[in-house]
């Protein structure tokens, strides 16, 4: 292990002067998380306390005295039934829209700093030994330096629930129509097909606004989405003062430094479906995506993703999109064509034995399956 690297707690309020060496460290990474990032932090603590968040910096000592930022890694405290009522720290802040409960390391620096963050974790009297970490990519080489970290310490990881997400990678010599045959296979003529069609029921139209005309055209995408069934269930982000001043936040804060992209796909000049992104270090992020549901048989999600697709190769193609789709989502409603193994998993720290947070995990992975057959049973009787 590298002895020059220390790790440093950083407060939540100071943290968002990180803002350019954050951007750094995430042009080193190999796999960048923009939900670590100054601006994603700040937008949380709009509903997560000051006091329950951990930000762990890892710096490596250079010449004449100076550091640099090798590894950032924001946390939260959290006890409940998810964990047996066992605290623990948990990343994202926010899992509810937040795609990547992994830290940015430097790819040059991975494994040792990995090391370091748990070993940090492990000798502080005042944090707890168990990490949630409901999003996690399980392959790939910050997943690679975790696993590794845990081996050195001792330390037991485990995954209660597994999926798919849906991820874009371009490859050498790309364009839209090249990458849709690979990755819609045999359904690609069907799908083109049906995105077509939709041009036979008015004027179709792409429009794509980044940074300050992304966050001006917030409402609009809000208003899309409350305008469906989650508005009707009260569970939009318009209908939730709290989740709106969110993403108002998220929003601003991305916008500042043009990391925000907002997609609309328009059919006679009414929004037929929106994306919500945000980016860093060449990547491109999905945060959520709302469509006219009376518009159903277009598939609006559907050929919002393929109008996104053609607009990316039109210019310069992120380096990975990901869907930011969870366990509970179709990997067909997309059209991205790769596939990213992702996990709901638990560490206990220096503890190789299970304990109550994996318990608890085995108990909520139950409920979600009984609660799948339910659903099931009641789809068929309907039937």
């Amino acid at each position: 292990m590298t002895s020059g690297i220390v790790v440093r707690r950083v407060r939540a309020a100071d943290y968002a002067a990180y803002g350019a060496r954050f951007a750094a460290l995430a042009a080193r990474s190999r796999e960048p998380n923009p939900h670590m990032s100054p601006a994603a932090v700040s937008a949380a603590r709009v509903l997560v306390p000051e006091d329950g968040i951990v930000i762990l910096a890892a710096w490596l000592s250079e010449a004449l005295g100076s550091e640099r930022l090798t590894g950032l890694w924001a946390l939260r405290r959290k006890r409940d039934w998810r964990t047996g009522f066992a605290a623990a720290l948990t990343a994202p802040l926010l899992p509810l829209y937040e795609v990547s409960s992994l830290p940015v390391l430097d790819a040059d620096q991975a494994e040792d700093v990995m090391q370091a963050m748990l070993r940090h974790i492990l000798a502080a009297g005042d944090l707890p030994r168990t990490l949630s970490l409901p999003l996690l990519p399980l392959e790939g080489p910050a997943f690679a330096a975790l696993r590794e970290a845990c081996r050195a310490t001792c330390s037991r990881l485990s995954t209660s629930e597994r999926w798919q997400r849906p991820v874009m990678v371009a490859q050498p010599g790309d364009d839209a129509e090249r990458y849709l045959r690979r990755a819609l296979g045999q359904s690609y003529k069907k799908r083109m097909q049906q995105f077509r069609a939709i041009a036979r029921h008015g004027a179709v139209s792409f429009e794509r606004f980044r940074g300050a005309a992304a966050r001006d055209a917030l409402p609009d995408f809000l208003a899309l989405e409350a305008s469906g069934w989650k508005g009707k269930a009260g569970t939009a982000i318009a209908r939730l003062p709290q989740a709106g001043a969110y993403f108002d936040s998220l929003a601003t804060q991305f916008a500042a430094s043009d990391a925000l992209q907002l997609d609309t796909l328009r059919l006679d000049g009414r929004p037929l479906a929106m994306g919500l992104l945000i980016e860093s270090a060449g990547t491109r992020h999905f945060l959520k995506i709302a469509y006219d549901e009376e518009q159903a048989r277009h598939s609006p999600g559907r050929a919002l993703t393929i109008a996104m697709l053609q607009a990316d190769f039109a210019g310069t193609p992120p380096t990975l999109f990901d869907s930011g789709a969870g366990d509970g989502v179709d990997a067909g409603t997309y059209v991205w064509g790769e596939r990213r193994a992702m996990g709901n998993a638990l560490i206990r720290l220096g503890e190789p034995e299970p304990g109550l947070p994996e318990g608890a995990a085995r108990l909520r992975q139950g409920l979600r399956a009984l609660r799948a057959r339910l659903q099931r049973k009641r789809a068929k009787t309907v039937a």
